[in-house]
């Protein structure tokens, strides 16, 4: 174990952050807002949970504990690293200044205007200040301008009532796209029938949604791509449906936006929407959402009502467009994909080693693995574990960003290979579960797409 910073303790299962989770469940439900940031989700009751100084790719948790992040990344928000440096200059320029006034901040519309030069097909551009309201607002805009209720969807868009209405009419409609289980509750009864869902690939459950409806879907809402290619043109065919029933073709760029290409993965496929939505990357950590779509469609936006205070502030449009510059200057998508297939092939190469069975998704903005056994929740919480303990945050999740470097890589690698080969051991000597020194991670979002 290397020495510590100065204050720390050497176990990085007992310290002050995993005392403050424990009262932080006390206070709020839930101990945070973000289910993907839970302990749980990584290491119960051992995660270190909260951090105090985060650059680069490094993480330094309460105690001073200094960790490479090779887990969430800000769950994919920083992909050019932690605090970049001209990311920060230009937001503290803005908060020097006031970040918030009376008046307008001018860079929204400089950032409109480079939203859409980057997107020919777009026309006009809104604004919010995180993923989940961005989507809500695009749900709202294409009801307004079509006149009609229905959407059909793929895939995860966030918490809002739009979208979780889904299990009001099917209990198990979200099982494959957010979460096994879950109860719509609070959710206005009146929504029932108003979202439905269909698979990835799978343009036949598209069609059966516009025949049972009569064509009459106000939307249809998607990733342009997950974790698997699209495959038999079934963007394209998507595209062709929404244009036959009047539709308006909606993407959602949150998480795999400017990752894979600058602008947006549906660039990679030659297929654009009516209307694209980024967040996460789009200003490196700072709260920022955008919708940006064709002129007709986004003008109805002014037959509703959608309007809030902090979407008028600066910071978020100032690190959006300090963010965009940076990652067309430094070409983010070719060096993302290098680090990310790197990481990849970490995983299969120390799995084949040590003979585990693992899977591994195909595409590079959110790279996951499992695996293959009974016992995967477990080897998931072993990894988690005996990563924590060679200084890495790592799960089984990884996104990729500008400030993991090659050597950054290397350790990794080594650091897998130990762990991959203690799983494989216990599984052959009496269970990976005896290795364990807490409960079992709860399991996270029920992912097909």
């Amino acid at each position: 174990m290397k020495k510590r910073a100065s204050g720390g303790t050497n176990d990085p299962f007992s310290g002050k952050g995993q005392r403050l989770w424990q009262k932080a469940k006390t206070l709020i439900p839930g101990g945070n807002q973000l289910l993907s940031k839970r302990a749980e989700m990584f290491l119960p009751e051992l995660w270190p949970a909260y951090y105090s100084k985060a650059k680069g790719a490094c993480v330094w948790d309460l105690d001073g504990r200094k960790y490479l992040d090779f887990s969430i990344m800000a769950v994919g928000a920083c992909a050019l690293g932690y605090a970049d440096a001209d990311v920060d200059r230009a937001v503290v320029r803005a908060i020097r200044r006031g970040s918030n006034c009376t008046l307008n901040v001018p860079e929204e519309v400089e950032l409109a205007e480079a939203l859409i030069k980057i997107h020919p097909w777009a026309e006009m551009v809104r604004y919010a200040r995180t993923g989940g309201e961005s989507m809500a607002i695009a749900a709202r805009i294409a009801r307004a301008h079509t006149g009609r209720d229905i959407i059909a969807f793929c895939g995860y868009h966030g918490w809002a009532d739009w979208y979780l209405a889904t299990n009001l009419k099917d209990p198990k409609g979200l099982n494959d796209h957010l979460l096994a289980g879950l109860e719509p509750k609070g959710v206005p009864r009146g929504l029932r029938g108003s979202i439905l869902p269909f698979h990835y690939n799978k343009i036949e459950e598209l069609e059966k949604i516009v025949e049972e409806t009569g064509g009459k879907l106000a939307a249809i809402i998607m990733e342009p791509v997950h974790t698997v290619e699209p495959k038999n043109d079934f963007l394209k065919k998507v595209r062709a449906v929404a244009d036959r029933i009047g539709a308006v073709l909606v993407f959602d760029e949150i998480t795999v936006g400017w990752k894979l290409a600058y602008g947006g993965a549906h660039r990679l496929y030659g297929v654009n929407p009516d209307m694209a939505i980024f967040g996460k990357a789009t200003s490196n950590g700072y709260p920022m959402g955008a919708i940006i779509g064709k002129r007709e469609v986004m003008q109805a936006a002014q037959d509703s009502f959608i309007s809030s205070s902090y979407w008028t502030e600066a910071i978020g449009p100032v690190a959006a467009l300090a963010t965009l510059k940076k990652m067309k200057k430094v070409d983010l998508p070719r060096r993302f994909k290098r680090i990310a297939g790197r990481a990849r092939a970490v995983w299969l190469e120390a799995a084949k080693k040590h003979g585990l069975a693992i899977s591994a998704s195909e595409i590079l903005a959110i790279l996951t693995f499992t695996l293959e056994g009974a016992d995967a929740q477990q080897a998931k919480t072993l990894f988690v574990q005996e990563m924590l303990k060679r200084g890495f945050l790592a799960s089984n999740i990884f996104y990729a960003s500008l400030a993991h470097t090659d050597a950054h890589v290397r350790k990794y690698a080594k650091a897998v290979d130990e762990v991959f080969g203690i799983i494989a051991k216990a599984r052959r000597e009496g269970g990976v579960g005896k290795l364990l020194k807490g409960p079992v991670a709860h399991t996270g979002f029920q992912r097909l797409n």
